[in-house]
């Protein structure tokens, strides 16, 4: 299942080209990635106190300029695959307004489980993997 969390353009990510900054297609993927983990675990930040993850690599391809504007961009986040210990989202920004399907960028998101003493990396809960699994979309 794919999951859609939809972003605004702030008038501070614009830069002197009048489109958004790189760095900041970085941010709306994060808030869509926990918006999604906070959905499919089912709960608020209390499971992720007890069950840390963190990001550990991201790239993102940067298909054509965002611009500022009133109606919100999608973003689509969905689980690739999942390890041990950690586990893939895949992501891409979209504009649905037109009635069409327009891809500004598309990315891939590694995160890995750690315990929230240790910071060592740990198995994936069973509750995460369920959750996870749930969310797998095979392309």
């Amino acid at each position: 299942m794919t999951f859609t969390h939809p972003v605004l353009v702030r008038w501070s990510d614009i830069d002197s080209y009048d489109h958004v900054n790189n760095v900041r297609y970085f941010d709306y993927l994060q808030e869509a990635r926990i918006a999604f983990l906070s959905e499919i675990m089912g709960t608020t930040g209390d499971f992720f106190a007890d069950h840390p993850v963190v990001l550990v690599s991201q790239t993102v391809d940067y298909l054509r300029p965002i611009l500022l504007r009133h109606p919100p961009y999608d973003v689509d986040v969905w689980v690739e695959s999942v390890g041990a210990s950690s586990y893939t989202l895949g992501s891409r920004i979209v504009d649905r307004s037109g009635g069409g399907e327009d891809v500004y960028a598309k990315a891939v998101s590694v995160l890995v489980t750690v315990d929230g003493n240790t910071h060592a990396k740990r198995p994936i809960a069973t509750a995460e993997r369920h959750a996870l699994l749930e969310h797998v979309v095979t392309t």
